[in-house]
């Protein structure tokens, strides 16, 4: 009658998908069964029979299988508690720290490792101290092992002492089994500093008397309103900008906002400084709290942000922003009025300080493309290019100045280059173009491109360009550190400035015509019919002064050597030479006949087609 369970056993089972029934174990309800079962004493008997066969003796049975160490200790590991000691010797609060750490036997390949676990906030690099390896145990080369550990023992590895103090069951049971007397446990030393740590400081605080459920339930929903202005004119890109400061009374909390305009380029961020206790005075007055990091307690401030602390007119710093109180609503009107007594709330008017327009500094010119198209890159982030004078470029288009040059350099090779400077009335540009000359060594061509000269000592913001005016004959004009001397001029140079007078200087009109007077005289003569011996002598030395006075400029040469060199060539002394015999001689000399006047001195010194009376041309070289 005492039976309650009535449930029978299971005998239906499965094996790799397969079903198969097998022979119960119990009975009903879970009662034993003594059918089908074998005793103890008969199991003990049929281990120990060996039965025998009728035709012989019973074959032993073959041994069992062989079990390698990785497969048998597979995932079995001792684990034994242990601690080490280690100096701090730059400290005044702690001389040595103890450091708890497991370590850890792998049975299945006689392997260590070292763990310390990890301590929050501890400042110390914790985790595994020791990888997985077999550790050396002398140096011999000899290996810790399983039999070498035991509780109350001392084990070095790497130079640093671990103190083994305990292990866990399993590896208790499993030195024991292997016939090894474990020493009794020792306590688990802790280390002093972190205890200290752990033990909570003692403070006295005294209970205020101030009710702030009291504050909060008169104050709940009441706010005061500042009208603010921050004035940041002083830092870079800064400028005045209004802001609004809510003071809750229930909390006594501050929060200041941004004040936005439509169109006005901002962001929307509303809140500058989010609702919480200002600070007004510390306890520090370094102000060296990290307070970016850590929040500000009562223990760092010693004072804070009241409603005192806010009255129209004055300038009130909130986290080291200086605001500048102009106005309040209404209601902060009546509650200073009647909280506090106070009746002046007479706003005050904001003006806006004059922007100051910071000057303009020009750096100077580095001499890379034309001064006005790199002056734009200072006055615009996308410069423009620089504007023309498009009516003077469509008068006097095509209308170009030209004029020989010769080029002074110390060295004599440079002496007898002759250049052309065309000057382009249209965008007063020059260039310059050396004819090429055979057997010269010099490679003529393009010598400088169109560009605007500046004249010497021009800045950049005075740039002083060569004009028509300053190239006259004689004249010197630098270009780009090289020194060029005007030597001769195109008859159009003469004609455009006799046409334009008043745009130039009588000096320089005067140079043109005295250098052009003796090439007009000979134009006249060879138009007209009139025998030109009688005033040929008056022309003859006109031009000789004028050529010794270009010749001034070519200091290379020697007159005197000039003049033997002529008396040479004239064997039979009648004064008279072939005139390719006359240009090879002077052409040896350097004398440069490819000038204007030296070939109108050639010309009236002919004497036929041919011939050259060559008395009246060593005139114009003195000796």
């Amino acid at each position: 009658p005492q039976k309650t369970s009535f449930h029978r056993p299971q005998t239906l089972g499965y094996k790799n998908g397969f079903a198969f029934s097998r022979l119960p174990t119990v009975g009903i309800g879970g009662e034993r069964l003594y059918v089908n079962q074998l005793s103890q004493a008969e199991l003990d008997e049929l281990s120990n029979k060996r039965p025998t066969l009728t035709y012989g003796q019973a074959k032993r049975a073959p041994p069992s299988g062989f079990v390698p160490a990785h497969v048998a200790f597979d995932k079995k590991i001792l684990k034994f508690d242990a601690y080490f000691q280690e100096d701090v010797p730059l400290s005044t609060e702690e001389r040595y720290r103890i450091r708890q750490v497991s370590i850890y036997y792998y049975l299945e390949d006689n392997s260590m490792s070292v763990v310390e676990p990890v301590v929050q906030n501890s400042g110390l690099p914790q985790g595994k101290l020791i990888r997985r390896h077999r550790v050396p145990k002398n140096d011999r080369g000899d290996h810790y092992h399983w039999k070498d550990l035991n509780r109350g023992m001392n084990i070095t590895m790497y130079g640093r002492t671990y103190r083994i103090v305990d292990c866990d069951p399993f590896t208790q049971v499993f030195l024991e089994s292997q016939g090894i007397e474990l020493n009794p446990p020792e306590k688990m030393l802790f280390d002093p500093y972190t205890e200290l740590r752990r033990m909570p400081m003692r403070k006295h605080i005294t209970p205020s008397d101030f009710d702030q459920l009291k504050q909060f339930l008169t104050y709940d929903k009441q706010v005061l309103r500042f009208y603010a202005m921050w004035d940041d004119t002083d830092s870079i890109f800064g400028e005045n900008r209004p802001y609004v400061i809510h003071y809750y009374l229930a909390d006594d909390t501050v929060e200041v906002r941004e004040v936005y305009k439509r169109n006005d380029g901002r962001d929307p961020f509303p809140i500058l400084i989010k609702r919480q206790r200002l600070p007004k005075s510390f306890v520090d007055e370094k102000k060296t709290f990290p307070s970016c990091v850590l929040e500000i307690s009562n223990q760092e401030v010693l004072e804070w942000y009241t409603a005192k602390d806010f009255a129209v007119g004055k300038s009130t710093t909130l986290l080291g922003r200086t605001f500048f109180i102009y106005d309040c609503d209404e209601f902060t009107r009546n509650f200073y009025r009647d909280k506090f007594g106070i009746t002046d709330f007479q706003p005050v008017e904001i003006k806006k300080k004059p922007l100051e327009e910071a000057p303009r500094v020009i750096p100077p010119y580095n001499g890379f493309g034309v001064l006005e198209d790199s002056l734009q890159n200072c006055f615009s982030l996308l410069p423009k290019p620089p504007r023309k004078d498009v009516i003077k470029m469509l008068e006097k288009d095509h209308q170009v100045l030209r004029y020989q040059v010769a080029l002074e350099s110390p060295y004599p090779e440079d002496r007898k280059r002759r250049f052309i400077l065309s000057y382009f009335l249209s965008n007063d540009m020059i260039s310059i173009y050396e004819p090429p000359l055979r057997n010269s060594g010099i490679i003529g061509g393009k010598y400088l491109r169109k560009t605007r000269v500046a004249k010497p000592g021009s800045t950049t913001e005075n740039a002083m360009y060569y004009e028509p005016s300053d190239l006259t004959i004689g004249s010197t004009i630098e270009v780009f550190g090289h020194r060029f001397v005007i030597t001769d001029a195109d008859e159009y140079v003469l004609n455009y400035m006799e046409s334009n007078a008043e745009s130039f200087p009588t000096a320089a009109l005067q140079s043109l015509r005295d250098h052009f007077r003796p090439r007009q005289m000979v134009k006249e003569t060879a138009n007209s019919d009139i025998p030109t011996l009688g005033t040929s002598k008056q022309e003859l030395d006109e031009l000789i002064v004028q050529v010794q006075e270009e010749l001034e400029l070519h200091k290379y040469l020697n007159n005197k050597n000039i003049q033997e060199a002529f008396l040479q060539c004239d064997s039979d002394g009648s004064g008279i030479l072939d005139k390719a015999t006359f240009l090879e001689l002077c052409d040896s000399l350097s004398v440069p006949t490819n000038a204007i006047l030296l070939n109108k001195l050639i010309d009236l010194c002919s004497c036929g087609e041919d011939k050259i009376n060559y008395h009246d041309f060593l005139r114009a070289f003195p000796s």
